[in-house]
């Protein structure tokens, strides 16, 4: 029997106003995002309104990448006395993070299918993130799961509108080329990855959408380019900086790099031999040469003997290598790159946490170079709990993943709230660092 017919029965008549009956639904609940369409390092405001005051509901997101992989992630709010949940404000009392985190449901997105690694292929297209506000329930089979009470879909986008893609085929060089609208000229950045190979372009998209002009260098597993990696030949990132220095929307003389893995083992060689090279990022990079011998003008720097005893496997059977130079580069600094040989500046970006390399002991090894040298030329930023891949804000952590030519799967470490924190703090240093160094200084001499 509802209220209304027991009303009737006990005699209270016909004359009852109707809305007396209306018990508030979750018709009544509202979701909102604010921008509903932005570049993927740009905040998002997510708020409720219309629940019942102190309700507890579920936030959850979602997005399908490339491959068809889905990825999730929730967190659980107590709304206020006047039924509103805003992220800004609010505390996440469970889920997938606790506490106030605007983006949390961003950057703790999961794979449903282990091992998978977020990375847009893709970048002329946004990723489609899906948020559902729930009611709770237990993640048990047998559960009746209600519908959603409101949802909205986001368009996450790692280029602007008005940057140009350039795909580059140039005599041996292969990658892609973006540029910020109007005629410039800007400052330019190479970017380099790391052991993944192939073209990865999300970074330099990002990049030239905050005004500078990018260079997305492949050099293996891509095209026409080595399957496997025998050498880094220096020569051919020497023609990729010229390359770019012609391009007459970028601003010379010098350009900078920014690098992760062996992308910053390769940006650090650079550096030291290539004299156009005016400010490098180095995020989690060894200070020496690995596994490749590095090759210029007949010059052969050779790989560093390492402890293949030290590699350890950890209880999820994931692979950790970062204590592999633990009795050679790690100990003597005769093993690693005369960095004060270098003319341009230094930003090292290290995850204290990194499962990969042991980067908090390489950045402070080539900063004592340095030290040593008289050079002040350099920054450290050191982030307790961030893992080996920092990558633009809100990403999600990959804390283990496949990468092609080796057999186990790799833990790259990072804690998700602490890594998190350490993406969205690099990464405003990190252009900060570049602009300075490739505008102001130029600035600055004239």
């Amino acid at each position: 029997m509802t209220v209304k017919e027991w009303m009737f029965y006990q005699g209270f008549g016909e004359d009852i106003p109707e809305e007396l009956f209306k018990v508030p639904t979750a018709k009544m609940a509202k979701l909102t995002a604010t921008p509903l369409s932005a570049l993927v390092d740009e905040p998002v405001h997510i708020q409720v309104a219309g629940l019942m005051p102190f309700e507890v509901v579920c936030l959850q997101a979602s997005l399908k990448d490339e491959k068809g992989n889905m990825f999730g992630s929730k967190a659980y709010y107590r709304a206020n006395e006047v039924g509103e949940v805003d992220l800004e404000r609010d505390s996440s009392v469970g889920g997938d993070y606790m506490g106030v985190h605007p983006m949390g449901l961003f950057w703790s997105l999961k794979p449903e299918k282990l091992l998978s690694r977020l990375a847009k292929k893709d970048v002329t297209s946004p990723y489609q993130v899906h948020i559902e506000l729930c009611k709770p329930h237990f993640p048990v089979k047998g559960i009746v799961v209600s519908p959603p009470m409101d949802s909205l879909t986001l368009e996450r986008w790692y280029v602007a509108p008005d940057v140009t893609r350039i795909q580059v085929k140039e005599g041996r060089l292969r990658g892609a080329l973006f540029l910020p609208p109007g005629e410039g000229p800007f400052p330019g950045v190479i970017d380099l990855f790391g052991s993944t190979g192939g073209l990865i372009e999300f970074r330099a998209s990002l990049l030239a959408s905050h005004g500078f002009a990018a260079f997305a260098l492949a050099y293996w597993a891509y095209d026409d380019l080595p399957s496997y990696l025998e050498k880094i030949d220096l020569e051919y990132f020497e023609e990729g900086i010229k390359f770019l220095l012609r391009h007459p929307k970028v601003l010379g003389p010098g350009v900078g790099i920014i690098s992760v893995c062996k992308g910053a083992e390769i940006g650090l060689s650079m550096a030291i031999n290539l004299k156009q090279i005016k400010a490098t990022v180095l995020i989690n990079g060894p200070n020496f040469v690995t596994s490749d011998p590095h090759v210029y003008h007949g010059q052969v720097n050779l790989p560093v003997p390492c402890n293949v005893e030290f590699v350890t496997t950890n209880a999820l059977g994931l692979v950790e290598f970062y204590r592999a130079f633990e009795e050679t580069a790690d100990k003597d600094s005769k093993y690693c790159f005369p960095i004060e040989k270098a003319q341009g500046h230094f930003l090292f970006v290290v995850g204290e946490d990194d499962k990969n390399l042991n980067s908090k002991v390489h950045a402070h090894q080539a900063t004592a170079q340095l030290i040593k040298s008289g050079k002040k030329n350099w920054t450290l930023l050191s982030y307790p709990g961030a893992g080996h891949l920092i990558e633009p804000p809100y990403a999600p952590l990959c804390s283990a993943s496949r990468i092609p030519y080796v057999i186990p799967s790799i833990s790259w470490g990072g804690d998700v709230i602490l890594h998190a924190a350490a993406q969205e703090h690099s990464w405003k240093e990190i252009q900060k660092f570049l602009k300075k160094h490739l505008i102001l200084d130029k600035t600055s001499q004239l």
